[in-house]
C-alpha cells in the first residue's frame, strides 16, 4: 500500500519547509509548535453543544478538565468518554486535542472529558499514569455532578495518551474499580522503545520519528524499567477481564506493530478487541481532519465503536 496522496503532500511540503527537531527543542518550544501545527491541520471551531472548564485534586495539585457536552446532549446523564492527548507525554493540551475531543462528542453522543495531566520532564512517570487513574476514578465518584452515567464510562487516547487509556484500564483491573465499558485506543504507545519491523521500516521521514519517540520516554520514564506495565501495557502478564477495545495503527506508523500487538494479546486473553489499521496514514492523523478525509472516516469509524459500546 503507498503512503496517502494527500499524506504524502503533506509530508514532501514538510520536507521542502524543514522546523527544527523535537528533540532539538526545550520541551516549552516543542509544544509551541505542537499547538502551531494544529491549528493548521485542524479543522476551525466545530460546532458543540457545550464547553466547560472545571477542575478536580490530583494526586499532586489540581487536574484541569474540560467537558464537552455534543450537539442536543440535553441536560440527561450521558455516557462518558474521558479522553487523554497524545503528545509523548511532554507536548500536547486539551487545546491541541479540541477539534477531536468536539468531534468525539458529536460522533459517539458522549460527554467527552480530556483530562490536563501532568507532562515531563516536569513530571517524571508515573505522573501522567497516576493522574489519569485518578482522573477516571474521580469522575466516577462524581457522575451525578457531571452529567455522567457511572455505569457508561469509557476511556480514550492516541499515542502517549492512548497508552495512558490502556494502562488506566489495566490499573482499574488491579485496583477493582473504576468500572470501565470501553477503551478506543489510537495508535497507542504500549512497549518502552519498542525494537519492532515498524519502529525500523519508519524510522525517519514520516511525521512521528524513532529518535523522537526514544526523546519522549527519555523525558518521561529516563531508565524506566521496560517490563512496568504503567509504562509498557504489552507487557501486562495478565489481560482477561480487561474492557472491550478498540485499536488504531496507521500503516506508515513506527507505532503500528507495538499496537497490532497488543490489540493480538487483549484477544489472546478473551478480551474483544478490534484492530483497524489505515495502510496509508501516518502517525498523527486523527488530528489531521482538516486536511484529511480519511482522518474524518476513521473517527466516525472509532466513535461507531464507542457507540456500540455504550449501547446506544
Amino acid at each position: 500500500m503507498a503512503l496517502d496522496a494527500i499524506v504524502k503532500g503533506l509530508m514532501d511540503q514538510m520536507a521542502a519547509n524543514p522546523q527544527p527537531k523535537l528533540w532539538e527543542l526545550a520541551p516549552a518550544q516543542g509544544r509551541e509548535m505542537y499547538r502551531a501545527m494544529a491549528t493548521v491541520l485542524e479543522p476551525p471551531a466545530i460546532a458543540i453543544g457545550k464547553i466547560e472548564n472545571t477542575a478536580m485534586p490530583g494526586p499532586a495539585g489540581e487536574i484541569k478538565l474540560r467537558l464537552y457536552t455534543p450537539v442536543a446532549g440535553g441536560g440527561a446523564a450521558l455516557p462518558a468518554l474521558i479522553y487523554f492527548h497524545g503528545g509523548g507525554w511532554v507536548i500536547g493540551d486539551l487545546d491541541t486535542h479540541d477539534a477531536l475531543c468536539r468531534t468525539l462528542a458529536n460522533e459517539t453522543g458522549a460527554r467527552v472529558i480530556a483530562v490536563d495531566y501532568r507532562l515531563a520532564p516536569e513530571h517524571k512517570f508515573p505522573a501522567a499514569a497516576d493522574d489519569a487513574y485518578a482522573a477516571v476514578k474521580w469522575i466516577e465518584e462524581n457522575a451525578s455532578q457531571l452529567g455522567v452515567d457511572p455505569n457508561r464510562i469509557a476511556v480514550a487516547g492516541d499515542s502517549a495518551g492512548g497508552n495512558l487509556a490502556a494502562v488506566v484500564c489495566l490499573i482499574a483491573k488491579q485496583k477493582g474499580g473504576p468500572r470501565i465499558v470501553h477503551q478506543l485506543l489510537i495508535y497507542p504507545v504500549t512497549q518502552w522503545k519498542a525494537d519492532t519491523g515498524s519502529m525500523s521500516s519508519f524510522a525517519e521521514g514520516y511525521f512521528l520519528e524513532r529518535k523522537t519517540m526514544h526523546w519522549f520516554f527519555d523525558q518521561y520514564a529516563p531508565g524506566a524499567d521496560p517490563s512496568d506495565w504503567r509504562l509498557s501495557p504489552l507487557a501486562a502478564p495478565d489481560m482477561a477481564g480487561l474492557p472491550r477495545a478498540y485499536v488504531v495503527t496507521a500503516g506508515f506508523d513506527p507505532l503500528r506493530d507495538e499496537g497490532k500487538a497488543y490489540a493480538d494479546k487483549l484477544n489472546r486473553a478473551g478480551v474483544a478487541a478490534v484492530y483497524t489499521d489505515y495502510p496509508g496514514m501516518v502517525h498523527g492523523f486523527f488530528n489531521m481532519s482538516g486536511v484529511i478525509p480519511t482522518a474524518r472516516e476513521a473517527i466516525a469509524e472509532a466513535a461507531k465503536a464507542v457507540r456500540q459500546a455504550f449501547g446506544q
